[in-house]
């Protein structure tokens, strides 16, 4: 099956567009194109997993809340990923986030991670 077959997108806002976490998290720079989240805003979240603060080098993160405004919309990168680097992302973001599907201004289908 062909790498194309088998990416997913995951729609990142924050700490998962760093290089640096990109690196560590999935051991590559990820492919990815520019979008938005409509009807999210974005708030911020202290973060208090030693781990996560030193990759990023930040204690607080934001994080996506839905606002069902269609006028509200969050602007990020839409990233291809493998099953594996779903994975990985998982287990980089804290408990204070979960991953859910959602359709991007673009009309495609991406994971993003948003509040609790």
């Amino acid at each position: 099956m062909s790498d194309d077959l088998r990416s997913q997108l995951l729609f990142t806002y924050g700490t998962l567009q760093h290089p640096d976490v990109q690196l560590d998290t999935f051991g590559r720079l990820l492919d990815g194109d520019d979008d938005a989240l409509p009807g999210y805003t974005v708030d911020y979240a202290e973060i208090e997993d030693r781990r996560v603060v030193d990759l990023s080098g930040l204690s607080v993160h934001p994080v996506v809340r839905e606002t069902g405004n269609p006028l509200d919309k969050v602007v990020g990168r839409a990233l291809r990923v493998t099953d594996e680097e779903i994975e990985a992302a998982d287990e980089y973001e804290v408990a204070l986030y979960r991953r859910i599907s959602v359709v991007l201004a673009s009309g495609r289908r991406a994971w993003v991670y948003v509040g609790i």
